[in-house]
């Protein structure tokens, strides 16, 4: 038997680690998904709020956001399979204490220790692929990494469903359920993940500082943002006292990162206009697809009435838009080696997307429903794994760390603001939608007995329905103004440059062979 060619021993030596980059992926994304769908239901066993609901995602994007820049830096400083290592042992023990969790502020506070180890997760898994893959053939495999999302999520609703729909499971083991997952991706990438470690400073500095201002100054905004228009006004003593500090500190924070010699976000490569505009859409693009999609398991079982099972099967169209558009573009940008016009048209499709979701109600047909969700998984699918790409073909390998990790930072920055904002807008909508309805219906506001509106089993019938049309119209509000979110995107995409896609892993090679596009 002939031994085998270079070519083939290539492909086996990316092939088996991807294998445990990509399990790793789909338990960051499980995480999430599984949770989602089953939120109302967790929620309303233990009788939180509105704003509760918001903060058990909100507050998992925090820690990922805020982590995910060191995570970058130091993958560029040390072992990227340590650090992935690390980043799935702190998840599993997130996962495990949110699963005991026995109210809200405990499972919040679980939950963000988790987002520790999903930042990891989120910034070393297209860090370690693209010190592997040059970026000409790094197309289809993120397009792999698109359709392990969307198997992830497609699977994720429908398991957190099925889940908290079985007697003898209950929610707590929609936490539980990745542990299995995380352990067989430590097994993998331990055997067969070999990369050699790039330390070409001559001082190894991390800079804790930076991102913990950056950690402060954004958490103080979320926190403003949660309560502001429902606890206090706009303009208020409490507005100034949150605003003020948190805009003074971000303000430092920027002055503090373009001093210091290894900053977390790497200033003098995201001031460069491919990177800027895709940092902003990829902003654009979280802040529309994660805050408006987060809200949609609540509205099937809390404005439809479905079961988490059935609210899992309602998120497919969504999903398949999703894998279908990731492979598909992943599979045209490797063979075009082009990639502006795949971004462009994702996020038009976005936003037509939202567009049509924003007619939601208690009674909107479910055929309008689903073209809705198909169009924005088409539109998440052609955009969000390519703008990671537009940034790391700019990029030399020694910073491809921090650079990926900061297009991720600020797509998960733009999540959580977009979670943030839009759980509140929605929060102060139906509070005031319900207590209409109770007063156009003559019931007394405490005829609730104190249960939580999300806990629709222990309301009465009258204002059980009050409660439902409630969530119905606020919805469809949140999805009009995530299409707003989402036309930056598509400014921001048609102002990129087209340049075509490198062929080796570095960028000092090719720069004297590059054609223009």
């Amino acid at each position: 038997m002939s031994p085998p060619s270079p070519r083939e021993d290539s492909r086996t030596s990316v092939a088996r680690p991807l294998t445990g980059l990509l399990l790793v992926l789909f338990v960051a994304m499980l995480s999430s998904t599984v949770v989602s769908i089953a939120l109302p239901r967790i929620i309303g066993a233990l009788n939180g709020s509105q704003t509760q609901y918001t903060w058990v995602v909100t507050a998992t994007l925090l820690t990922a956001t805020a982590s995910t820049p060191i995570w970058g830096k130091l993958a560029d400083l040390y072992s990227k399979k340590a650090l992935v290592q690390i980043a799935i042992g702190i998840f599993v023990a997130g996962s495990l204490i949110s699963g005991f969790a026995q109210d809200a502020g405990q499972l919040i506070a679980a939950r963000a220790f988790q987002g520790l180890g999903v930042g990891g997760l989120q910034a070393l898994v297209q860090t370690i692929i693209a010190a592997m893959i040059p970026p000409k053939e790094r197309g289809r495999y993120n397009g792999l990494l698109g359709g392990v999302m969307a198997v992830a999520t497609v699977s994720g609703p429908l398991l957190g469903g099925v889940i908290t729909d079985t007697s003898w499971l209950g929610w707590r083991w929609c936490f539980f359920v990745g542990i299995p997952f995380s352990l067989v991706a430590l097994v993998v990438l331990q055997r067969w993940l070999h990369l050699p470690a790039i330390r070409d400073r001559e001082t190894v500095q991390v800079d804790y500082v930076g991102a913990t201002l950056i950690a402060i100054g954004v958490s103080v905004l979320l926190i403003w943002v949660s309560f502001v228009d429902n606890s206090f006004a706009w303009l208020s003593w409490q507005t100034a006292a949150l605003v003020g500090p948190a805009l003074a500190v971000l303000a430092i924070a920027v002055w503090w990162e373009s001093r210091v010699p290894e900053p977390v976000l790497p200033l003098p490569v995201i001031r460069q206009p491919a990177p800027a505009l895709a940092i902003l859409a990829s902003l654009s693009v979280g802040m529309a697809m994660f805050g408006g999609a987060v809200f949609l398991g609540q509205y099937f079982q809390v404005s439809r009435g479905y079961s988490p099972t059935e609210a899992g099967l309602l998120m497919i169209p969504m999903m398949v838009g999703t894998f279908v558009s990731s492979t598909v573009s992943g599979q045209l940008v490797s063979r075009s080696g082009r990639i502006k016009w795949h971004i462009v048209t994702g996020t038009v499709i976005l936003v037509a997307g939202f567009g049509v979701l924003s007619t939601l109600d208690r009674e909107t047909p479910l055929l309008v429903v689903f073209t809705g969700l198909f169009a924005v998984g088409v539109g998440v699918g052609m955009s969000m794994q390519n703008l990671v790409l537009a940034v790391q073909n700019t990029v030399a390998l020694r910073d491809v760390g921090a650079a990926s990790a900061s297009i991720t930072f600020f797509r998960s920055l733009g999540g959580t603001i977009g979670i943030s904002i839009l759980g509140a807008v929605l929060a102060n909508r139906v509070s005031d939608s319900v207590q209409k309805g109770l007063r156009e219906a003559g019931v007394p506001a405490t005829a609730s007995g104190g249960a939580s509106n999300l806990n629709l089993e222990a309301l009465p019938e009258p204002i059980r329905a009050i409660v439902e049309t409630a969530y119905g119209e606020a919805t469809g509000h949140i999805f009009l103004l995530s299409s707003i979110i989402a036309v930056v995107g598509v400014v921001a995409a048609l102002l990129l440059k087209p340049a075509p896609l490198r062929t080796t892993l570095d960028v000092e090679p090719t720069e004297k062979d590059q054609v223009r596009s």
